[in-house]
Parts: C-alpha cells; structure tokens; sequence
C-alpha cells in the first residue's frame, strides 16, 4: 500500500511538475513580440492587428498573447481577449494596486524601444487579477505588448 502512495505521490508530482512547465516564460514573450515585429515590418500594422483580433495561434497562447497600443496616443489598437478597450486611451486608468502601468509603457517604449514593465491584470485562463510582467517593444508607432503571469 506504501509503494501505491508513493507511486500516486510521485505521478501527482510530475503532473504539476509538468503542468508548471507548460507556463509561458519571459523568453516565449520575447519570442511572440519579435514574431510580431516582423509581421509589421514585411506586412504592416493593419495586417498584425487583424491577426491579434482573429487570435492567430502565433499571437495568442492561453495567457501569453500580444496585444497593440499607439505610443503617441495611448489608444489600444488590438486586444485578443478584451476588444471592449480597442479604440479607447487609458493611459491613466491604474491597476488593482493603483499603478499607472499603461503610462510606464508609453514612456518606457518612447525612451527605450523595449523593456518590461510589471503590474496587476486579469489573466484570461483563470479569471483573477493577478501579478503580470509584460515585454514590450516598439515598431514604428505602435507598442506591441506580450506579457506572462507571475505565479
């Protein structure tokens, strides 16, 4: 009975093991925002935003995803899970916590052309506003945003 528990322990082990291993990581992030770079660059903005909204497997993987923004206006430009806010500038609506993370990535985009930038926000597999870091990097005009959920 003792080897079956240990045998159940261990295979429950592996599952989560497994399944931990399956999160997106900074470097897939990295990896879909550069994938979306060159779209804009060989088949322009209209195109990248089409494949966002149309939630392109390229584009959108569970909770890694990419998603557009305006650095001169702040408007969102596509969204996979949230097209309420496509069109909208919410530049200063803070987070949960009050962070006014969307500016940070206006201006970290203008000054730098890339980095990451970590606040609160609603992970699309679970439901609950979690803590989330977000690659982003600037093409031309736009932002384009990928990031993952810290567990």
């Amino acid at each position: 009975m003792k080897m079956i528990a240990t045998a159940a322990a261990l295979c429950l082990g592996l599952a989560a093991t497994a399944a931990h291993a399956n999160e997106p990581t900074a470097k897939d992030a990295i990896a879909m925002a550069e994938r979306g770079a060159t779209v804009i660059k060989t088949k322009g903005k209209a195109e990248m935003m089409r494949l966002i909204n149309a939630k392109d497997p390229s584009f959108v993987q569970g909770s890694l995803y990419v998603d557009l923004r305006d650095v001169k206006t702040g408007i969102v430009l596509a969204h996979p899970y949230n097209p309420s806010i496509v069109g909208k500038d919410l530049t200063d609506v803070p987070d949960a916590n009050g962070k006014k993370y969307r500016r940070e990535i206006i201006e970290l985009a203008a000054a730098k052309g890339k980095g990451w930038v970590d606040y609160q926000y609603k992970n699309p597999t679970t439901g609950k506003i979690e803590p989330k870091t977000t690659y982003i990097l600037l093409v031309d005009d736009v932002v384009l945003e990928a990031g993952i959920y810290k567990k």
